[in-house]
């Protein structure tokens, strides 16, 4: 198989394995990492040989999300550039829904921010009892790629999760809201996963691959795709016309450091 800098490739048993393998910055998605995932999955997708697709992390969590020191490197400004960016974040997000073959997501320790929507993006997703989740965006002015949530769960735990932008969510508080379908202990987060993909890969290819089709099919003649475009333009907007909270996260975090310019966003909700 072909060796990738930011994951780790691999097959079993008619499943494909994606693991993502930055666990220095806990797997933060950069933008190797983006295009290695996507070329991974592409290879998976057109190997008639694999049936099901996983995707794990490395070390100690599943992600922590989009790496938010490359991106404050780049000094992206006005909507145009914004555009060009998020998009790209949002096709990494979405192929795992739009992938022909069932995905899998297999979460532990913390699965944050663009991390929880890779996590929603899958078909099935486990998780370890002690993980935690959470979309914080909101905290350091910020806002969302893939508004996955509300056709995952309802409004109601969708506007928890997003408008309090708590990162301490439970792993069975997200399965009593309907985000995950088994929560196990940490150590069995991976072997669990198997199990569900090997029932997956033991099935008739076509007709998991069309089921899941009209699956998705339902979805879009609800209009989710158009929802999500405008949901999409709406997290430009807030990208490129920064709030007072995003400026001086900014200011710290260039000043003195990612990890100041975190512990002053958490301070207010200590």
């Amino acid at each position: 198989m072909e060796t990738y800098d930011a994951i780790e490739v691999s097959a079993e048993n008619r499943v494909g394995i994606i693991t993502l393998n930055r666990p220095n910055v806990m797997n933060a998605i950069n933008e190797q990492m983006i295009n290695d995932v996507t070329n991974a999955m592409k290879a998976f997708n057109s190997d008639q040989k694999i049936a099901c697709i996983v995707i794990k992390g490395n070390g100690r969590c599943f992600s922590a999300g989009f790496d938010m020191k490359e991106a404050s490197q780049r000094s992206i400004k006005g909507e145009d550039a914004w555009r060009k960016v998020l998009k790209k974040d949002f096709d990494f997000t979405m192929q795992f829904w739009d992938s022909k073959k069932p995905t899998i997501a297999s979460v532990h320790g913390f699965c944050l921010a663009g991390a929880f929507e890779v996590m929603l993006a899958c078909d099935i997703s486990i998780s370890g009892k002690d993980t935690f989740f959470g979309e914080p965006e909101v905290r350091f002015g910020s806002g969302i790629i893939a508004m996955l949530a509300p056709w995952i769960t309802g409004p109601k735990q969708t506007k928890e999760i997003l408008l309090t932008g708590n990162d301490r969510l439970t792993a069975e508080h997200c399965y009593k809201m309907g985000v995950l379908n088994h929560v196990v202990d940490e150590g069995l987060v991976f072997q669990k996963s198997l199990e569900i993909a090997n029932q997956i890969s033991k099935a008739s290819d076509q007709s998991v691959q069309l089921t899941k089709r009209a699956i998705n099919k339902s979805y879009e003649i609800s209009k989710m795709n158009d929802a999500l475009k405008e949901a999409l333009e709406i997290e430009i907007k807030i990208e490129s016309e920064e709030s007072p909270e995003r400026e001086m996260f900014n200011k710290i975090r260039k000043e003195s450091g990612l990890k100041a310019a975190l512990e002053w966003r958490d301070s207010k909700f200590n």
